[in-house]
């Protein structure tokens, strides 16, 4: 990733939007991420997380996490590049027991806990937020009357800049939290 300071954000486009896989790519190319759906059979769906970068003349990709879930689209299982895997439900946790599953926590690698919520804040589909409230990413769907776009869904990831380290983290627990709302867990 990219060190350079540029007093922005990391505007990720999501490529499709969707959750069977997309590209999200910095609009500056500071960070390339790829969702991909790598296994979709009665008993579990897997994804990877890679991290995407272009050498000369080849594009090389790197798997940093694996997200698997269980039959019937169930929470299963994250796993990090390096260690071992984590139940979902106890990685990225309900705010309280009696809250929304679609409000969740979790404890990222920094040792800082961050929580996601839909809808909370006008004109973004999620929002992750720090213990402070302090606005750490977005999520934001097609504007309405956007034209529309052959390489691009219109979706897009905002990153603050000072959290690209956390950028990985970030794009795997929101795709749990939009797999959490497709499926009505």
């Amino acid at each position: 990733m990219d060190t350079t300071t540029y007093g922005m954000p990391y505007i990720l486009e999501d490529k499709t939007g969707e959750l069977t896989g997309s590209d999200f790519i910095d609009i500056n190319d500071r960070l390339r991420l790829r969702l991909r759906c790598t296994a979709q059979v009665q008993t579990h769906t897997a994804y990877m997380i890679h991290n995407v970068t272009h050498g000369h003349e080849r594009e090389v990709s790197r798997a940093l996490v694996a997200l698997a879930f269980g039959p019937d689209n169930s929470l299963g299982t994250i796993t990090f590049e390096s260690r071992s895997p984590v139940a979902m439900g106890e990685y990225l946790r309900r705010v309280s027991p009696f809250a929304s599953s679609r409000s969740r926590k979790f404890l990222a690698s920094d040792g800082e806990e961050y929580q996601w919520s839909w809808h909370a804040t006008k004109g973004y589909e999620w929002t992750c937020t720090r213990q402070n409230q302090q606005l750490v990413a977005t999520y934001s769907l097609k504007v309405v009357g956007e034209p529309e776009y052959i390489s691009s869904s219109g979706c897009v990831l905002t990153i603050d800049e000072a959290y690209p380290h956390l950028a990985v983290e970030i794009l795997a627990t929101l795709t749990i939290m939009r797999h959490i709302v497709a499926h009505n867990l």
